[in-house]
């Protein structure tokens, strides 16, 4: 399948989708769970009310919510120091309120091994990069030196960033396990260089944490596109985003993308019915994701193709998951319209595609390369709309476009796994981060 001439037309002419990201931005804090969030699911649900998408509507779920306040890091000797403001500080969110004293211990991009060769943690202020070694087999998620550091004794836990700009970086360490159990904060790499030094003179600091951890709402906003069939492809992306920062990348393009991807399928005589989600409270741990899933029936779900951080270039990187049918889909689409494509099979448990992945839906998820490491702006103040660019938008929309409408095709063909197989081609290292943060969803196989 084809789109037809003038849909491609439209899609590379067409300001919908920034219209729509603009939108998101200007919200400004769409901290799960809080009114920030609820008025970005308002701008998707009308921006699918505009696009022409049936049935738009809002579903909502309770989630574990987190709320900061006052966070600070004193620096008592060598020398003293005092680092207070969300310019100098930020606490992670769903970790717990408190304050602890203790000597830094600075455990580098927090691998096992770094870990191990820390030695005794009791009591001490644990100090990990946001980086992952490149002699590492996988990426090390933050929750994971968060959960190792306080596992092992700590009483609190300092993420500093990798990347220059006097940018401290947010992002969840609860997860499931909400609150975490020691109080955390991110600090820019300046601040986490400097620590890194004084942690060899023997540096003692205070890390002080303000934060409420409370039930509250979120919501997913949910449209259809194309004929009534019981089977579905899925295009999702989170609306959610941290309340540092516009998230303009992280995730208002994914979800802009989403809406502009349903106006054109709008135009195309599609086989099957595309089912468009933008998740709620994706950030603090694939909640919308995960209710998304649970009321489905996944046998009606013929695959997922989820976007996240989808605005950063106009070359796409899909991780695959080792989902074979959809890669070949992605790649078909590339080739046919002389983009480059970049691929990852690793089964990775990060971003909403994984409530599905895990359960053996064919779920991949769709981003774009950025030159940057790691996050690069994201989960940081700078994650604004200045660094997009409204013809990428274009580009990534006319692509997705194109493969959800041939997943979409009668003779497309995604086979679903078991949850075994599943089970079994994780990677023991993501295994071992899902078992310590409590997220491992196949004790009943066990």
């Amino acid at each position: 399948m084809r789109l037809p001439s003038a849909v491609v037309g439209d899609a590379q002419t067409s300001g919908f989708a920034w219209r729509t990201l603009t939108e998101l931005v200007d919200v400004g804090n769409r901290m799960a769970g809080q009114e920030g969030e609820r008025r970005g699911a308002t701008v998707v649900r009308d921006a699918f009310d505009d696009a022409g998408c049936r049935d738009p509507h809002v579903e909502e779920f309770e989630i574990p919510g987190w709320w900061r306040g006052s966070s600070s890091l004193e620096v008592h000797e060598p020398h003293r120091r005092v680092h207070d403001g969300q310019q100098d500080v930020l606490a992670l969110p769903g970790c717990t309120a408190g304050e602890a004293t203790g000597r830094v211990v600075d455990v580098g991009d927090g691998t096992e091994a770094e870990f191990d060769a820390a030695g005794d943690l009791d009591g001490a202020v644990v100090l990990a990069s946001s980086d992952t070694p490149e002699s590492a087999d996988r990426w090390i998620h933050r929750m994971e030196k968060y959960v190792n550091a306080a596992a092992r004794g700590a009483d609190a836990f300092v993420f500093r960033n990798h990347l220059d700009g006097s940018l401290p970086p947010t992002g969840e360490v609860g997860y499931h396990e909400r609150p975490g159990d020691i109080p955390a904060v991110g600090v820019s790499c300046e601040v986490g260089k400097r620590l890194a030094r004084y942690a060899d003179a023997g540096c003692e600091v205070t890390v002080s944490v303000d934060c409420r951890n409370e039930p509250t709402t979120s919501r997913n906003v949910v449209a259809d596109v194309g004929p009534d069939t019981d089977e579905a492809v899925l295009l999702t992306a989170h609306v959610d985003a941290h309340d540092v920062s516009e998230g303009a990348n992280d995730n208002g393009a994914g979800s802009a993308i989403v809406a502009e991807v349903g106006r054109l399928l709008t135009d195309v005589d599609l086989d099957t019915r595309v089912r468009l989600i933008t998740f709620g409270s994706e950030e603090i741990g694939l909640w919308g994701a995960y209710h998304a899933a649970d009321a489905l029936d996944l046998d009606d779900v013929r695959c997922v193709v989820n976007l996240d951080g989808a605005g950063s270039s106009r070359s796409l990187r899909v991780h695959t998951n080792g989902f074979d049918s959809v890669k070949r889909v992605f790649a078909g689409v590339t080739a046919d319209f002389d983009a480059p494509l970049v691929t990852d099979d690793t089964i990775s448990p990060h971003g909403d595609q994984w409530a599905f992945v895990q359960e053996g839906v064919p779920a991949v998820m769709a981003s774009t390369v950025s030159e940057q490491s790691g996050r690069g702006w994201g989960h940081t103040h700078a994650d604004t709309l200045d660094k997009l660019d409204s013809r990428d938008l274009r580009d990534v929309a006319t692509l997705v476009a194109e493969a959800v409408a041939r997943l979409a095709a009668d003779d497309a063909d995604t086979p679903h796994r078991s949850r075994e197989a599943m089970r079994d081609a994780i990677d023991p290292g993501y295994e071992q981060e899902l078992k310590l943060g409590g997220r491992w969803p196949y004790d009943d196989l066990e």
